[in-house]
């Protein structure tokens, strides 16, 4: 509890709780851990070529598998300190595995291959593209599908209750509560479909790109395929022109498709929060819960106005992600090194936005009285429907006589019938249909969008 009331961010200290998930990914021991992953994944890959003169026995073998599937605290802890003397965190873990393998017995021929021909961007791009891989798969996925099933569970019960829409802030056609959670419901699936489909390229390929001193030691070897089938092998793939650095450029891919998910998702948390203040919507009751200070009346939308804040802190990391990490002076220079740490803070962001709107989602209730009665004093809406039918019959004026009746005015039931009676080319039967309409069945196919889109 110290540690946390002394923390210098809002995410490793009052928010801790809500992000400790993501710790083990994009924490400093897990870039680590996978630096570690793929240094020994590396060795073990050059032991299989043929042309390497290069033996790994049992022992050693199990070493390495041992390293990458569980890397020790203990050792990451070692990686610490030894970066103390090295003052370069990828030349540790190279001469942590050198401890490593040299305490389960391997020669002078074997340590020699630990690093082989590796820039220390060819490290870290692989051990950055393992933390996005298992990020998206095991936290961002499932919690973005998460919130929207949530979505997806009040579209079915709220598919057909009606509700007065608002274009400009001002009155329009009725909508229903379950078609406007399912706009956001789909736009929110097609940004989750498209991070999962992100490709995430890495490099294996030296200094400069050009697997110079791979092609220095061993001519004979097919560098360029090696370096795909490890790539490939640790489940990434293979971006074949690069400099020294990976480009960053799926990378980015990756990120947009979350900024844009969180960009929406504050569309959503604003008008939650607005119709909330209508009163169409009612928040659960929690004992011992406060919402004002001072108004011991107050329930406030604190989970939706929670998340908005943190969706905008998110979004701002990863416009800055997206402005810079595809930049890089000549073949290398050090500026995405220390903006690559800041990841884990917009990830956690998100998922702190997330877990918010969820939370909020689990305490709203529909108010039908309210909806019910904003609705049917809007009248008004009706104006769009009568003037369009009029159009059918050949009214050229429809418009403007509807205009006339409602801009500006208290509009009535009664003052719509006696539009459609004045007009005498709409035939009997439709101006009964017209006068039996009402706000609430003014609804167009609202309900059929939002069920289809669940089904």
């Amino acid at each position: 509890m110290e540690k946390e009331l002394y923390a210098i961010t809002a995410l490793d200290g009052r928010y801790r709780g809500k992000t400790d998930i993501l710790a083990p990914f994009v924490s400093e021991a897990g870039l680590i851990s996978n630096r570690i992953k793929v240094e020994a994944a590396w060795l073990l890959h050059l032991s299989e070529l043929a042309e390497i003169p290069m033996q790994l026995d049992g022992v050693l073998i199990a070493k390495l598998k041992e390293l990458f599937h569980n890397p020790s605290q203990e050792g990451l802890l070692r990686v610490k300190e030894l970066e103390k003397t090295t003052n370069h965190d990828v030349k540790a873990v190279e001469y942590y595995l050198r401890e490593e393998l040299s305490a389960a017995g391997a020669g002078d021929e074997v340590l020699a291959y630990i690093h082989f021909a590796c820039t220390s961007e060819d490290i870290n791009n692989l051990a950055y593209g393992l933390m996005l891989k298992d990020i998206r798969e095991q936290i961002l996925l499932p919690t973005m599908d998460g919130l929207i099933d949530d979505l997806k569970q009040k579209i079915s019960e709220w598919a057909d209750i009606p509700m007065l829409s608002r274009t400009h802030g001002q009155t329009a056609s009725p909508t229903t509560v379950g078609k406007e959670f399912a706009v956001f419901a789909y736009r929110l699936s097609r940004q989750r479909d498209q991070l999962s489909e992100v490709t995430l390229e890495c490099k294996m390929s030296g200094a400069v790109g050009n697997y110079n001193a791979h092609i220095s030691a061993f001519p004979e070897i097919p560098w360029r395929s090696v370096s795909k089938q490890f790539i490939e092998r640790l489940g990434l793939t293979q971006n074949p022109l690069t400099t020294q650095i990976e480009n960053h450029d799926t990378m980015i891919e990756y990120i947009d498709a979350v900024r844009r998910y969180n960009t929406i998702l504050i569309g959503f948390c604003r008008d939650i929060w607005s119709y909330v203040s209508l009163g169409y919507f009612k928040q659960s009751l929690k004992e011992g819960e406060i919402g004002s200070s001072t108004m011991p009346h107050k329930v406030n939308p604190i989970d939706f106005e929670n998340a908005e804040g943190n969706l905008g802190v998110a979004i701002s990391l990863a416009q800055h992600f997206g402005e810079k990490l595809p930049i890089s002076r000549w073949q290398r220079d050090l500026t995405d090194s220390t903006v690559q740490r800041v990841l884990g803070t917009m990830f956690g962001h998100s998922l702190l936005s997330w877990k918010s709107v969820l939370k909020g989602l689990g305490k709203i209730e529909i108010s039908r009285e309210t909806i019910d009665a904003d609705l049917a004093q809007c009248w008004e809406v009706l104006a769009e429907p009568i003037q369009t039918v009029m159009r059918r019959y050949g009214v050229t004026d429809a418009y403007e006589r509807l205009k006339s009746a409602t801009r500006g005015q208290v509009v009535t039931e009664e003052g719509l019938s006696e539009v459609i009676d004045e007009c005498e080319a709409l035939p009997v039967e439709i101006k009964d249909k017209l006068k039996a309409m009402t706000p609430s069945s003014y609804l167009g196919v609202s309900e059929a969008l939002a069920l289809d889109f669940i089904r």
